[in-house]
Order: structure tokens, then sequence, then C-alpha cells
């Protein structure tokens, strides 16, 4: 008797070893290795986050006793307290205001500089490249003390334009790799076409090429965003006074004020870390494709 005279009438008759592949594709999960691994990094990133957030709702005596429970009973008195220190606000609007302010003249001298470099050809095109990808090899400590010392001579320390033009000036060099493989990517067909239109080079500028390289532009933003909000080493150097602290400062200086009361600088950092991390929650994939656009590019 043949193997498809055993099957129940009504079910198509299938060649050997089509149920064995099917079977393998379904149950294939891979190497419990690779589970293992991924579930270690993921404790190892959101271990300290959720142990900062908890130890906000307990007290010291909790804290001391037992530095790895959970809060028994919870405590919302420290987060209430933070929340209504003028200290906080303040960093809190100090921060909004670098980040922001970094943010814009990162996005808009990045654009306008990449797109020079990706359409334009012209003498020492190569060497002003270069010299931007150059700028990603120096890290801001290295340059620090001539930096502090520029900012002085232009009477900007102990203000936030002292920290704003820094930092764009240190983000531009990842703004600008990212951005000119996505403006030399647009078709010099698609220029033709809307000069012939009768559209100038300012407005191919601004209606076509900023729609088409929005995922690289929001890209490169919210990287600016991110790194001027988190920024400790600059704002440790250029501000004292504590009414223009940003929030890292902000974090140095509470808890220097209540070293004793754990419990509520866990709090305050809690604070501190929600916007930028809420930031980077909400605009992960566009990050994610606008890197990929770049390297497409």
């Amino acid at each position: 008797m043949s193997a498809s005279a055993t099957l129940p009438a009504g079910l198509p008759t299938a060649t050997p070893g089509t149920y064995e592949v099917r079977s393998s594709r379904k149950f294939q999960w891979g190497s419990p290795l690779t589970y293992l691994i991924a579930l270690v990094l993921i404790a190892a990133c959101i271990g300290p986050v959720l142990y900062i957030v908890l130890g906000g709702f307990r007290t010291n005596s909790q804290i001391t006793e037992d530095p790895s429970g959970l809060p028994a009973p919870w405590v919302f008195t420290n987060y209430t307290e933070v929340l209504s220190s003028e200290s906080f606000w303040i960093a809190m609007t100090n921060s909004a205001i670098s980040a922001l302010g970094t943010t814009v003249g990162v996005v808009v001298l990045g654009v306008m500089a990449s797109y020079v470099i990706a359409r334009y050809q012209f003498a020492g095109k190569g060497v002003m490249y270069s010299l931007f990808a150059a700028g990603l090899m120096f890290p801001m400590t290295v340059a620090i003390t001539p930096l502090y010392l520029m900012v002085r001579t232009l009477g900007l320390t102990n203000t936030l334009a002292g920290i704003i033009l820094p930092q764009i000036a240190f983000a531009l060099p990842t703004t600008i790799i990212i951005l000119v493989p996505f403006l030399r990517a647009i078709p010099k067909e698609l220029e033709e076409a809307a000069s012939i239109d009768g559209a100038s080079r300012l407005g191919f500028f601004w209606r076509m090429v900023i729609p088409l390289s929005l995922p690289g532009v929001i890209t490169t933003g919210i990287l600016a965003f991110i790194a001027a909000w988190n920024g400790y080493m600059l704002p440790l150097f250029i501000l004292s006074d504590p009414n223009t602290f940003t929030l890292p400062l902000g974090v140095a200086n509470f808890a220097s004020q209540y070293s004793v009361d754990t419990a509520k600088v866990l709090a305050f950092t809690s604070l501190s870390m929600i916007p930028a991390l809420i930031f980077f929650s909400l605009f992960e994939k566009r990050i994610v494709g606008g890197l990929t656009g770049a390297i497409k590019g």
C-alpha cells in the first residue's frame, strides 16, 4: 500500500519530507546561548535604571537594610519634594534650552554644509570633508582646556550660549557624515527638472532637498538633542552658577547637598533621566531608519 493511500480522504497528497521541513521551520528557535547573552545584556541595561527609579520610592533605612529589595512600603514623598524644588525646574529648563538650541543649530548648519559638499564641485571639497570626518576622532576631553579659554575670552562663561556653541561644533562632524550620503543620493535629473520649471537653487533646496533628506535630518537632530541633554563635561567647565546648571550638573550638585539622603538623590536622578528616555524611545525607529539610509547612500 502506498503512503498516499493511508491519508484521510480530502487531504492533499504531499511528497515525502514536506511535513518534516515545515516542522523544522516552525520550531527553529535558534541557539539558547544567543538568548542567554541577549537576556544578560538587557538586564545590564535595564537593571541600573530600574534600581534608580525604584530606589526613589524607598526610604534611606530600606536602602541600608536591603539595597536590592523592593519598596515596602512605597514612599512618594521623595519624588514630590524633588518636583516641588526650584533647583530641579531651573536645571530642567536650562537643559531644555541647551538641547533645543544645539539641535536647531546642528540641523540648520549641518544640512547647509552637507548640501554644499554633496552637490557642488569646488577646490578643497575633499579636504573639507576629511576635516569634518577627522572631527570624529577628537573627543571633547582633548580640547576642553583650549575650548574653555576661548569661551572665557568671548565672555560666555556661566551662560547657556557658552555650551550651546561648542556642542554644535562637536556634533557637526557626525551630522555631516550622516547627511552627505542622503543628499548625494538625490538624482541630478530631479534638480535639472526643477531648474527647467523655474526653481532656483535655493528653492530646490527648500522644496526638494529638505523633504527628501528628512529621515537623515530627524536622525541627526535626535542624536544632537540626546548628546546635549546628557552632556556633563562641557557644562562642568563652563558653568559655575547654580542658576545656569543643566540637569547633569544639577544632579551632581543635588547629590552633594543631600549626600546623606540617598533615596531623594535617586528620585532626582530618575526624574532627570525620564525626558531623555521618553524622547529616545519615541524616536528609536527614526534613528535606525536614518542611519540605515545613510549607509545605503
